[in-house]
């Protein structure tokens, strides 16, 4: 599913136009990315939580020439699945 299929069906079970809906997801999306860029978790009970965790520094290898090369820290975003996720997607 992608976001237009999304969009389409959240509109049909809410009863909202697709506009409103578009909006609605838009401002959610950046609503958490924000938060999260911020520093901040988001927890929606029973999805999930979206987190930054931070990836220390470590060396790698080009997978072509398999030369040593030297990954720097990296802030990343991540996502922990809530309580009933899981198991509504593990069927």
């Amino acid at each position: 599913m992608n976001k237009t299929e999304l969009i389409e069906h959240v509109a049909d079970q809410a009863h909202l136009s697709k506009a409103q809906t578009q909006a609605a997801l838009q401002a959610l999306l950046e609503t958490i990315v924000q938060k999260v860029a911020d520093g901040d978790k988001v927890i929606l009970i029973g999805f999930g939580t979206f987190d930054s965790k931070v990836r220390s520094a470590r060396e790698g290898r080009n997978p072509k020439t398999g030369d040593a090369i030297d990954i720097p820290a990296a802030t990343v975003p991540v996502f922990s699945v809530g309580k009933s996720f899981r198991p509504a997607v593990n069927k």
